[in-house]
């Protein structure tokens, strides 16, 4: 009897595979609803933004803002080509002057100075505060207990939310000529110092400054990344013999090259913005000579002397330099096997 119904279960599952052609997507079954296979109906754009409806109300904020400070003000490039005055002409109705702006401006020696300081400083930069967050985020690795690993990393980025304001009082009290490290030279009978307004080492004091502002919080990016590895790699590594130092060497750091390849590639693009507000607070201590950057030459022609069309000229001037960096740094990430800003 046993064996009579598990034959006629075969054969019904037989007839049933039969009437089925492979390929074909299942049938939707009797409460209406589509098979697996079945594709599904009003996939137009009209039904994804219905479906879509609550996130694009979501980000339609970040949108707006996009659009007003980034998007609109495109406009206004226009005014690096005309004599522009915004107390007795508009926008459309300034007179063109063609390139003469741009004439103006490469013949400024103020501009070359900032310049050379904006590329100096951001080769200091790269060379001196990009593998920082780096050797940070591998160190932070390598602790093993979580509590001690949380507290170091809150500690590294705390300073990464004081204002640049307060960051430069805290280094004038502690490297200025009234600095508690030059008061505790003279009690010694050494000579003091005042390492805020030395010309000399302003582009390593604000290098300085950087890192201790802002390293912590890099560090949260290659944590990111390292915390993706798959830890049985490291155990094939230590099983066939790779010591500590190898395995950072032959897994960490392979793991880390995508990011780094990634930030490196933003970070030249942007090598033309090295701190608008911190090297400002700081220009009159040093001088122009050694502080003027372009944001900041951008800003006392444009701002303080009204020549808004030199000013908008210098801007032109950035966009095309950076958008040309971004574009070689990234051919090279592609040369070097990897992705970059965007895909090949």
């Amino acid at each position: 009897m046993a064996k009579r119904a598990r034959g006629a279960l075969a054969d019904r599952g037989a007839l049933a595979d039969r009437g089925t052609p492979a390929g074909r997507a299942a049938p939707a079954d009797r409460s209406g609803a589509p098979g697996p296979g079945t594709p599904t109906a009003r996939t137009g754009w009209w039904h994804r933004l219905r479906r879509d409806r609550t996130l694009l109300l979501m980000v339609a904020p970040a949108v707006g803002l996009l659009l007003l400070f980034t998007y609109v003000p495109l406009l206004w490039t226009t005014v690096a080509f005309k004599d522009y005055d915004p107390f007795t002409q508009g926008l459309w109705t300034s007179p063109w002057v063609g390139l003469d702006n741009f004439t103006l401006l490469f013949e400024d020696s103020r501009f070359w100075d900032a310049f050379a300081n904006t590329l100096s400083i951001t080769f200091i930069q790269l060379v001196l505060f990009f593998p920082v967050p780096i050797a940070l985020a591998l160190l932070l690795n390598s602790v093993l207990s979580d509590k001690v690993r949380g507290l170091v990393q809150s500690i590294l980025y705390l300073p990464h939310f004081f204002s640049w304001v307060l960051v430069i009082t805290i280094f004038q009290q502690m490297l200025g000529g009234a600095g508690l490290l030059a008061q505790q030279l003279r009690a010694h009978g050494h000579e003091g110092f005042d390492l805020m307004t030395d010309p000399g080492v302003f582009k390593f004091l604000i290098t300085a400054q950087l890192v201790w502002k802002d390293a912590g919080w890099g560090v949260i990016v290659f944590l990111a990344a390292l915390s993706a590895v798959n830890q049985d790699l490291y155990e094939a590594a230590a099983v066939d013999g790779a010591n500590r130092r190898r395995r950072m060497w032959h897994v960490t750091l392979p793991a880390l090259r995508p990011v780094v390849a990634l930030l490196l590639v933003l970070r030249v693009g942007d090598s033309l913005t090295v701190g608008f507000e911190q090297i400002l607070l700081q220009r009159d201590a040093v001088g122009p000579g050694a502080s003027e950057v372009f944001d900041t030459y951008v800003w006392w022609v444009g701002i303080a002397n009204t020549d808004y069309g030199i000013a908008a000229a210098g801007g032109l001037i950035k966009g095309a330099f950076s958008l040309v960096l971004v574009l070689i740094a990234n051919k090279v990430a592609h040369m070097l096997g990897e992705q970059g800003v965007y895909r090949k």
